[in-house]
């Protein structure tokens, strides 16, 4: 893999690597741009068929960073941090101090959160390492899981295009297709449920979609036909690049939003959504709920505050799409084209 190809092509930015034989750490720590404060950003914890593929996926999240946490107006950088793994058995306990003792080598420059295959008890054994660390317990001043707030975002921003496209004032009725009930897609499907939604779910994981239809009424079908429901809003909450050559046109929906990062394969797939004329809610602008959550805790945790500007997405959502409708350009170019103008107003260090 040409390492430094890969990082002129994504516009970095620093790229940090650990391995550590004992606990097999193997560590990758992307910090896009610091311009606006030292890089908040999660830790995934997956499988990986390749380090490339683990290189890859944290540039493309830790850019995606940099422009959420811009938009957002947060006094943060992008970055993103990736654990691949290990197939065989492994200390948990371990391997995530041996990751704290990472974090805190590089000091204060990225400040880490939980991702995909992270918890509470995760930020936890960090913080036992490292105060670089965030989403960790309230009794320790932490704000603990962040996924409600970026739920709760996703749903405001889902508001503002159902409004926005739809004129409707409210979710009454609405018919919201979510794919991936985890975390943050359990969230969301609390918060349209208690806004009067319709709502039908999917998940590789049926007892999540069983659980969905238990709590909120929530129609199941198959995780492959969840794009193809005809409703008024799809919201990808699973992995990204889920918006593709396979997927967009089968989409029966007017709107997408939803809370999964890099919904998009590729950029010309915004292009393509725009084409057909749906709505779509940049990913990076709709789910910052969790990231402005999180930031709250550099600071002093305050929930009030951190409610207060989750709701702004709103704000945001309205502010791209009335702007898209202006210039007649897709939203995620828009939203790019926002974030470049505040970064450009930034001199690099």
């Amino acid at each position: 893999m040409e390492v430094l190809s890969k990082l002129a092509s994504h516009d970095f930015g620093e790229l940090h690597l650990k391995y550590d034989k004992a606990t097999q750490l193997k560590a990758i720590v992307a910090i896009h741009d610091s311009r606006l404060g030292p890089a908040l950003g999660g830790c995934r914890f997956i499988e990986y068929d390749t380090e490339g593929a683990a290189i890859t996926d944290a540039l493309r999240l830790a850019r995606g960073m940099t422009y959420k946490a811009a938009l957002a107006g947060l006094a943060h950088g992008g970055g993103k941090s990736v654990i691949i793994r290990p197939k065989q058995r492994f200390d948990r306990v371990a391997l995530f101090r041996a990751f704290g003792a990472f974090i805190r080598d590089l000091r204060g420059h990225y400040i880490t959160a939980e991702d995909s295959g992270t918890g509470l008890e995760d930020m936890e054994i960090i913080r036992q390492v490292t105060t670089h660390v965030t989403g960790i317990d309230p009794s320790h001043g932490g704000s603990g899981d962040p996924s409600p707030f970026t739920a709760l975002g996703v749903r405001r921003g889902i508001e503002a295009c159902v409004k926005f496209k739809l004129g409707k004032d409210s979710l009454k009725s609405v018919h919201v297709a979510v794919q991936g009930v985890g975390h943050v897609g359990y969230f969301l499907c609390k918060e349209l449920h208690a806004a009067g939604a319709t709502i039908t779910v999917a998940d590789v994981d049926k007892l999540k979609s069983e659980r969905a239809k238990r709590e909120f009424g929530a129609a199941i079908v198959d995780i492959d036909k969840v794009a193809e429901v005809q409703c008024d809003v799809f919201a990808p909450c699973a992995l990204g690049a889920g918006l593709n050559d396979s997927t967009i046109p089968h989409l029966q929906a007017p709107i997408v939003a939803g809370a999964a990062n890099n919904q998009l394969a590729e950029p010309r797939h915004g292009d393509d959504l725009h084409a057909r004329g749906i709505l779509y809610a940049p990913d990076y602008a709709i789910n910052a709920g969790g990231l402005v959550n999180v930031a709250q805790e550099v600071k002093g945790y305050d929930a009030k505050l951190s409610r207060e500007n989750t709701l702004k997405i709103y704000d945001t959502i309205m502010d791209i799409c009335e702007r898209s409708k202006r210039l007649n350009a897709p939203t995620h170019k828009v939203a790019d084209m926002i974030v470049e103008q505040k970064l450009a107003a930034v001199p690099r260090a």
